[in-house]
């Protein structure tokens, strides 16, 4: 059984009703897969036949370039569950356009948006008993391309393999709902001006693990990232972008880092900035120091921090430290701009929400 571009060759030993349902009970983020992958190779200047298959460990040359060079690109984005037994995804077509700028960044081929959508439509259909029903939890779908050259010389390679598998997903932060601790980076930076910042890079996530590791030798959950010249703005936390809430008597108004070409232009990020509207609430893109980030929260005109990504969802943000100082936002709770947000893009994606901007997409 084929599609126009993918052969269908369903698993010969797929996991039983009862083994499926015990790997889904109480999903821990990326620990748990289904039973079926997508690959499709791309070679003599185009994209090949793909095939939908059961899901295992991929073939490398050795030499193959991804592995020396590090040409490797990925994305992330949700299958939901829907009230009427549906299955959609969340805005599937900006993760495409973005991955195509992530590959264009790291001289590799763009694959044609229908044909990414057609990939991760097929998965999901055929995996769809995979795919979780509690509110908060989705199924995870991980594009990527690697490079699969097999030559050691240093230029862009010419062959490479898109792959596509998925994993039901729970809380990305095991303890819930609950504000994170977060270490302002005044030692290690995630990109720089006319880097690699803005693409979905797999060296971008290598770069940061000293980091995070040294965030939690400080007691923190994340790292915080600041500019990579003055070492004095804000970016982005971890691998997700940051908001900032700001109160005037009754005006609310959630701030965030504007894009610069250093910080990953986030897709939930992206969203959250037109619910934000939706709710009432002023937006603004702008930078923002660490200093004024001390002040604002002195003085109580900010009230609250969160982080969003697609992995995180939205994640209240409730104490922050550096060297020679720490800060409690919003007595270390949950704020209600941050839930209200939150409640408002869980309810979009699960469907108990009207979908008023048409983002998303029906698979099955």
């Amino acid at each position: 059984m084929t599609t126009s571009n993918i052969t269908i060759t369903p698993s010969a030993h797929p996991l039983s009703d009862a083994e499926r349902g015990e790997r889904m009970n109480k999903p821990a983020f990326g620990r748990v897969f289904t039973d079926h992958m997508v690959v499709i190779p791309y070679r003599d200047g185009q994209w090949q036949q793909g095939e939908l298959k059961a899901y295992g460990p991929l073939m490398l040359d050795p030499s193959a370039s991804s592995l020396h060079y590090g040409q490797a690109i990925f994305e992330g984005y949700k299958a939901f569950a829907q009230p009427d037994g549906s299955i959609k995804t969340f805005r599937p077509e900006q993760n495409a356009e973005r991955f195509n700028r992530s590959a264009a960044r790291l001289a590799m081929p763009a694959i044609p948006v229908e044909l990414f959508l057609e990939a991760g439509d097929a998965l999901i259909s055929i995996d769809r008993n995979w795919v979780p029903t509690k509110t908060g939890e989705s199924l995870y779908m991980r594009p990527l391309m690697i490079a699969t050259d097999p030559y050691l010389g240093v230029r862009p390679s010419e062959e490479y393999l898109f792959v596509l598998f998925a994993s039901p997903a729970g809380a990305y932060f095991p303890q819930g709902v609950k504000p994170v601790t977060v270490w302002i980076s005044e030692d290690f930076v995630r990109a720089a001006p006319g880097g690699t910042g803005e693409a979905k890079c797999a060296g971008n996530y290598a770069a940061s693990l000293m980091a995070q590791s040294q965030a939690q030798e400080k007691g923190c959950d994340q790292v915080v990232w600041l500019d990579a010249v003055h070492r004095e703005f804000i970016e982005e936390m971890g691998g997700m972008n940051l908001f900032f809430v700001y109160k005037d008597g009754e005006k609310i108004t959630v701030v965030t880092p504007e894009l610069t070409g250093t910080l990953l232009p986030g897709i939930t990020r992206r969203s959250l900035l037109e619910m934000a509207k939706d709710l009432g609430y002023a937006t603004e893109e702008r930078k923002l120091s660490v200093q004024q980030w001390r002040d604002d929260i002195a003085s109580g005109r900010m009230t609250e921090v969160f982080a969003c990504g697609t992995a995180a969802v939205i994640t209240p943000v409730g104490v922050a430290k550096a060297n020679g100082f720490e800060m409690t936002i919003n007595n270390n709770e949950n704020g209600a701009v941050t839930l209200a947000l939150r409640e408002a893009l869980l309810g979009l994606q699960h469907g108990t929400k009207a979908d008023t901007h048409g983002w998303m997409h029906t698979v099955c």
